[in-house]
C-alpha cells in the first residue's frame, strides 16, 4: 500500500501563497498545509481556511528568517535586534551550527513553538501537525523542544522531514547537476534520522514514513514530479511543495523561491497529477487521516 500527504508549506507567507495553497487544494492533489504564525498574511490565511474545511491545516513552526511570537527578550538564543524590530537571529547555516553545538535554549524553542502553534488554535484553527521552516526540526536540538510543545498543545502528528534513500530517478540526477549539491546535502542528514524515529516514538507521535519533495524545492516540474511519483515507496509519505504567485507581496518577501512557486502550482492543479497518482496506485491522504482517533498510535 502506497499513500500519500500533499503538504503545501508557507500559508500565511503572502496573500497571494494563500490563494494558490486553496487553489491547489481545491483544483489540484493538495491535501494538507501549514499556517505560519507569523506570516504577513496571517489574518488572510485563516479566513480562507474557513472556505475550505477538508484542508488539513498544521502549524509551520518558525525559528529562522522571521519574526518571534514570544517577546524577543525571552528568547535570547534565537533571537536578536535589528532595525525593523527583533528578528529570528539566524539564516539555515550558521543555525545549524548553533543547533550542533549546543548553543540554543530548548526552553526557548520550545516556549516559541507553543506560542505559534497556540496563535493558531486561538484563531480556531484545528491544528493536525507539525513541521518547521527549512526543516529546522531534523536537528535533534530542534526537534525535542518542538515535539514537547506540540504534544502540550494537543498536536500528535509532525512531518519527518527524511527522504527514501532514493528520492527521485537517477536519470533525473544526471541530467540536472544543479541537484547534487541538494542531494548530497540530504544525503549527508540522513544522519539524523534514527534519532528522529526514537524521538518521535518517545513522544508518541504519528508521523509518516518519510518526506518527498525537498531535494526539488525550487526546481519541481512536470518531469521531476511525474519520477518521484513513479518511484515512491510502500508506506505513507508526505510530498513537500510551495505554490504561490510571484506577486508584487512576494517580491518583496525574504524567499528564494519566486517564479517556482508558480510553476509548482501549474503542476500541482495539472489533470495529469492526479491521474499519475491513481495509475501508480498511490492513495491521496490528509494528516488529519493519517492521525488515529484516539492519537494514542506512536509513530506510523
Amino acid at each position: 500500500m502506497r499513500r500519500l500527504i500533499v503538504n503545501a508549506d508557507d500559508f500565511g507567507f503572502t496573500v497571494g501563497v494563500n490563494r494558490a495553497i486553496v487553489e491547489a487544494h481545491t483544483r489540484g492533489i493538495v491535501t494538507s498545509s501549514t499556517l505560519m504564525a507569523n506570516g504577513r498574511a496571517f489574518e488572510d490565511a485563516v479566513r480562507l481556511a474557513k472556505t475550505v474545511p477538508r484542508l488539513s491545516l498544521g502549524c509551520h513552526v518558525v525559528l529562522i528568517d522571521g519574526e518571534p511570537v514570544v517577546d524577543a527578550e525571552l528568547l535570547p538564543s534565537i533571537t536578536e535586534a535589528s532595525s525593523g524590530g527583533a528578528r529570528f537571529r539566524d539564516g539555515l547555516k550558521s543555525f545549524a551550527i548553533r543547533a550542533l553545538a549546543g548553543r540554543l535554549d530548548q526552553d526557548e524553542l520550545e516556549a516559541e513553538a507553543s506560542a505559534q502553534i497556540r496563535k493558531l488554535q486561538s484563531a480556531g484553527i484545528n491544528v493536525s501537525h507539525v513541521d518547521t521552516h527549512k526543516h529546522t526540526h531534523l536537528f535533534p536540538a530542534v526537534l525535542r523542544p518542538l515535539l514537547r510543545a506540540a504534544r502540550a498543545c494537543g498536536v500528535h502528528a509532525v512531518r519527518n522531514p527524511f527522504g527514501p534513500r532514493k528520492p527521485l530517478k537517477s536519470s533525473e540526477l544526471l541530467t540536472r547537476p544543479t541537484l547534487w549539491t541538494r542531494y548530497a546535502e540530504v544525503r549527508i542528514l540522513r544522519t539524523f534520522a534514527t534519532k528522529f524515529r526514537d524521538a518521535a516514538e518517545r513522544e508518541n507521535m504519528t508521523t509518516p514514513d518519510g518526506t518527498l519533495g525537498i531535494v526539488v524545492t525550487g526546481a519541481l516540474d512536470e518531469t521531476l514530479f511525474r519520477s518521484i511519483a513513479e518511484i515512491i515507496p510502500e508506506g505513507t509519505w508526505e510530498f513537500v511543495c510551495h505554490p504561490g504567485y510571484n506577486d508584487e507581496d512576494l517580491k518583496s518577501a525574504r524567499t528564494r523561491l519566486r517564479e517556482s512557486r508558480e510553476t509548482e502550482l501549474r503542476v500541482l492543479t495539472m489533470p495529469d497529477a492526479r491521474e499519475l497518482l491513481l495509475k501508480e496506485g498511490i492513495e491521496l491522504i490528509s494528516y488529519r487521516e493519517l492521525i488515529p482517533a484516539d492519537a494514542s498510535h506512536s509513530v506510523h
